[in-house]
């Protein structure tokens, strides 16, 4: 390819919505013709103001052309985002004769039923306005003038080759309302953008992008959550872990209890993950917190996605607990973020996590839990996939992440919504048994891939000093089916009175 050839490629346009210029890896192509479809309601008109600004922004002259909806309506939507529409240009295409000689400047006259007469005005406003970027919403009105899918095709056709002799970019805007089906604008758009909208039975809608194709350009395949928030569309990438990658230390750190690295063998390993399964009230979200306030003492941050518990409850149980979280608030190490699963989509949260590692440079992450997670999942497979892109992407960062998983049941055998512990590079199991007429913990480490953990199983006990691990239970078998048998002595066990095993901080 010669210099000459390189200066004819149209340079790329970044769209101004945030998280599409990522997924499109740059933007648009200039001075080509593209299709935004969507049912109504998916922010397509969001997306195409959004664009127009972008190129006001940048100096270009812009054209917004309307066929449904009225220039009230549309300075409403901006309005409602913050914004202005000031120098761009917006023309209505309606038949309303009844207005003025006022509203020339403004209203224009196309004949109700011939799609030529109004295609010769969209060429007459190209022509007074001279754009670089133009929106023309909807293609639905002229699907329904023309009548004919022929005509229809033909005309679309002589517009896209009309805007690439003026060397515009275009944006149409489609509803779907006219013709669900019809996919004949896709062979003739050089990039089409498609919008969903989903609605659950119970929390808000979800919608979802997909880029359905884009001749010359690489893009992320696949659905891209989107929210439309004030000031526009936020998109949220799918993410590829295999894009991100960094070098990091890998020396094993303490989890600040000399018992409980000993039962991992060496401690926990930067960019590995940690599940940490068992029933409710057993210990998994103490026991996690535990290993992040060492982390934390180490003067590493963290980030603490809660979904299940209330803040305010994590709080004073910590608190309680002798291990006070709101230090390390206050001098920025630990952010902790309360999860609504109904309102939040697996995009967003993803969203979050990379935006706690890449911006705010956290070294551990804590996830509580992923039952909950699983609530805002369409389905087990999707959340094995997520969750698997997810930590990949977490273990080429270096970050250390706790995931917690409850399993349903007190005794014997215990079930889980969904079975991650393949994905998972250590799996910490923690069960209740009985001895002596009294409930008692234990926490194994029945898997590591960085080191050789101890085989042992090992009883643990909360109160107001913490957490406190003893020795390995000896004389006991049994405690991991449920079905504890005592065999000699118990002196291996903790006392009630605070004496038997260490448990030493370190």
């Amino acid at each position: 390819m010669t210099d000459t050839d390189l200066t004819d490629i149209p340079a790329r346009l970044p769209t101004g919505t945030f998280g599409l210029d990522e997924v499109l890896r740059g933007g648009l192509t200039a001075e080509r013709l593209y299709l935004v479809e969507g049912t109504p309601g998916t922010g397509k008109t969001t997306l195409a103001m959004k664009f127009l600004m972008d190129g006001r922004d940048a100096g270009e002259r812009c054209l917004y052309i309307t066929l449904s909806e009225t220039e009230v309506e549309l300075r409403a939507v901006a309005r409602s985002h913050d914004w202005t529409l000031d120098a761009i240009d917006l023309f209505e295409l309606v038949a309303e004769a009844e207005f003025g000689s006022e509203n020339e400047q403004s209203l224009l006259h196309p004949s109700d039923v011939e799609l030529g007469e109004t295609v010769r005005s969209i060429i007459d406003l190209v022509e007074r306005t001279d754009p670089a970027r133009v929106v023309l919403d909807s293609l639905s009105e002229l699907r329904l003038l023309a009548q004919d899918p022929l005509r229809y095709r033909r005309q679309i056709l002589a517009l896209k080759q009309y805007f690439s002799r003026r060397r515009c970019t275009v944006l149409m805007l489609d509803d779907r309302t006219a013709e669900p089906g019809d996919l004949q604008l896709h062979s003739i758009a050089h990039g089409v953008i498609s919008l969903e909208q989903t609605a659950s039975d119970f929390g808000a809608e979800r919608r979802r992008l997909r880029v359905v194709k884009m001749r010359g350009l690489k893009y992320y395949g696949g659905y891209h959550d989107f929210t439309i928030e004030q000031g526009g569309l936020q998109v949220y990438p799918r993410l590829v872990a295999a894009d991100h990658k960094r070098t990091f230390p890998n020396a094993p750190v303490t989890t600040g209890l000399t018992e409980l690295d000993a039962l991992l063998g060496d401690g926990l390993y930067p960019g590995t993950n940690t599940l940490l399964a068992g029933p409710a009230g057993v210990g998994k979200t103490t026991t996690a917190i535990r290993c992040m306030i060492a982390a934390l003492r180490r003067g590493q941050k963290a980030a603490f996605f809660l979904f299940d518990e209330r803040l305010s409850t994590l709080m004073t149980r910590s608190r309680a607990l002798d291990m006070d979280l709101q230090p390390f608030i206050d001098d920025g190490l630990l952010e902790i973020r309360q999860i609504d699963p109904a309102e939040l989509s697996p995009g967003q949260f993803a969203s979050a996590v990379r935006t706690a590692v890449e911006r705010d440079n956290v070294g551990v992450v804590v996830i509580d839990s992923l039952n909950a997670y699983l609530q805002a999942m369409p389905s087990d497979n999707f959340l094995v996939l997520q969750m698997h892109e997810l930590l990949s992407y977490l273990a080429q960062q270096g970050v250390l992440s706790l995931m917690i998983l409850g399993q349903h049941g007190i005794t014997g055998q215990l079930k889980s919504d969904i079975d991650v512990s393949y994905l998972a590079d250590t799996v910490m199991l923690l069960r209740f048994f009985e001895a002596r007429g009294e409930m008692r913990k234990s926490i194994a480490v029945v898997k590591t891939r960085t080191s050789d953990h101890e085989r042992s199983i090992r009883e643990f006990r909360i109160d107001a000093s913490g957490l406190i691990v003893g020795q390995p239970i000896r004389n006991f078998s049994g405690i991991l089916s449920g079905h504890p048998k005592f065999h000699a002595t118990d002196d291996d066990l903790l006392h009630t009175d605070g004496t038997g095993g260490s448990g030493v901080l370190t």
